[in-house]
């Protein structure tokens, strides 16, 4: 046949399909893995493979595109000849597959079978473990001594954290395996021999193709209002959860280290009155409880601007006459250290290990006065991440975590802590425990409404103080932005005006600072 012929074969990415109760990380994950691979199927390696293979000297016509919100990257060959159609579309499928870790290599076979032989030891040791708690918690249950009562508990307690050591290394192995790996590819439609040549009524097709498209187009003329499922405004925010919003930010044109602090360069802009808004939210919000000093600010998704959400709100709250300490605990992804463009020398990784429990007062002050950097902005500190750990879990929701966070929390009037998103991970549930409130940070026009319930969700599951959301980079072009920011900042000022805000914040914090420690590196 002298038309082209169309062989199509579909890949899928992971294995949340598979899984009764997959996580909106793991999709979010899946669908930026399926862009990143149908981008790597168009260089030479897979290419030069599928050749090498078939003994070709040259490849018919191949399309590859990863199909939209969904795991699932389709491959189509175009071709006169429908046996190597078939054959290069089935093999192209293979050669993509083998771009994949998930996937298992033959040289790495021993290995495999290592660490399977490693997971089913821990698994047992697991069972056993459980097995033993639940005995001394029976043998609990009938003990009168106080003695007897102590030692038990004291059992209990080192194997409950022996199960935890035994659970945290049986996660780190299953992670090294493809079972449940979510970065893998898994064919699940072969390529087929074509029978019928592509386009074979050109006429037909194109009239058709032509009325569908203009019935589309009208159809989402009217529609799309309806099925844009992103957050744009406050009203968008409150469909969706009961959280208020206390703040909309336009859009900062980032710089070339990945943040603006345009508290700092630009004073008088309306996006720095908009951070003025956040402060004062902040404020009112924690007026009945004079105790809120630790504030944890995240996100739904990665890229959502919370890092430069934190350090401007940090500097405005200096601004103020407060003493505040910005800490970055996004132990994945840190970025305070280049928005402030400060070194990345001991940090709060380095605190973590280095401060014993039983340390003093004296001594863990000692500690936090080399790891902590004064800023540009007077009365703003700033505690970097430190080394990147390989368990940023475990460090955030340790015993030496709570300890170190209460005592910067008695040096300063607020300690704004930069947690990682809240759906790629599971870091800021775990130290939302650590702090009396949490700023939600979405992304205008970009987060997802599911996605917002999902993150709020996760908080109040965690039982975190949901303080506000930051309604981010809104456009200052709309007639939405105007409207929020000028009826907030009216609010907001005239409220601050009547309380004195600016000259005495709530819970007295300003007039209190004095009376602080203040850490300063000399």
């Amino acid at each position: 046949s002298s038309s082209p012929l169309r062989s199509p074969a579909t890949l899928m990415i992971g294995t949340a399909i598979a899984n009764p109760n997959p996580s909106g990380s793991e999709f979010w994950l899946t669908q930026q893995l399926a862009q990143t691979y149908a981008e790597i199927a168009g260089r030479e390696p897979v290419r030069a493979g599928t050749m090498e293979a078939l003994d070709l000297e040259w490849l018919p016509d191949i399309v590859v595109r990863a199909i939209p919100d969904t795991q699932l990257i389709e491959i189509r060959v175009n071709d006169t000849i429908p046996l190597r159609a078939k054959a290069v579309a089935n093999e192209f499928a293979y050669q993509l597959t083998l771009q994949s870790p998930g996937n298992a290599d033959p040289e790495n076979e021993s290995r495999q079978d290592f660490i399977e032989t490693q997971l089913d030891e821990l698994e047992n040791r697991i069972l056993e473990t459980g097995d033993e708690i639940r005995e001394k918690q029976q043998s609990l249950a009938s003990a009168f001594s106080a003695r007897q009562i102590d030692e038990l508990q004291g059992q209990i307690a080192g194997l409950q954290a022996k199960q935890t050591t035994l659970q945290a290394n049986y996660g780190n192995l299953l992670a090294s395996t493809s079972r449940g790996a979510i970065n893998s590819i898994n064919v699940i439609e072969v390529a087929a021999e074509p029978l019928a040549p592509v386009g074979s009524d050109i006429g037909a097709s194109v009239i058709a193709a032509a009325a569908i498209g203009f019935t589309l187009a009208t159809a989402a003329a009217y529609l799309l209002e309806y099925i844009d499922d992103s957050i744009e405004t406050p009203d968008d925010v409150a469909r969706v959860t009961s959280v208020p919003t206390l703040a909309g930010i336009a859009r900062i044109e980032e710089d070339e280290e990945g943040g603006k602090l345009i508290a700092l360069t630009e004073p008088r802009s309306p996006t720095t009155e908009a951070y003025r808004v956040l402060r004062s939210g902040i404020q009112f919000s924690s007026v009945d409880n004079p105790n809120q000093a630790r504030l944890m600010v995240t996100s739904a998704n990665p890229s959502e601007g919370k890092s430069l959400t934190v350090a401007n709100l940090a500097i405005v709250m200096a601004q103020a006459g407060l003493n505040v300490l910005v800490v970055d605990a996004d132990l994945r992804r840190p970025v305070q250290h280049k928005i402030f463009r400060m070194p990345q020398k001991g940090g709060l990784t380095n605190l973590l290990l280095e401060t014993d429990l039983s340390a003093t007062d004296v001594e863990v002050l000692a500690a936090m006065k080399r790891a902590i950097q004064p800023t540009q902005v007077e009365g703003l500190h700033l505690l970097t991440s430190g080394p990147i750990p390989p368990n940023p879990s475990e460090l955030l929701g340790s015993a030496k975590m709570e300890m170190m966070v209460n005592t910067l929390a008695r040096q300063y009037d607020y300690v704004v802590i930069d947690s990682p998103p809240v759906l790629a991970v599971t870091d800021a549930a775990v130290l939302s425990r650590r702090v009396e409130g949490v700023l939600l940070v979405i992304n205008a026009g970009s987060t997802r409404r599911g996605h917002l319930k999902q993150a709020t969700e996760q908080l109040e599951g965690a039982n975190a103080n949901i303080m506000g959301v930051v309604l981010n980079r809104l456009s200052n072009r709309s007639d939405g932005y105007y409207k929020y920011y000028y009826y907030r900042h009216a609010y907001y000022i005239d409220e601050s005006e009547e309380m004195n805000l600016d000259d005495k914040p709530a819970n007295g914090r300003a007039a209190s600072s004095k009376r602080r420690i203040r850490i300063r590196n000399s």
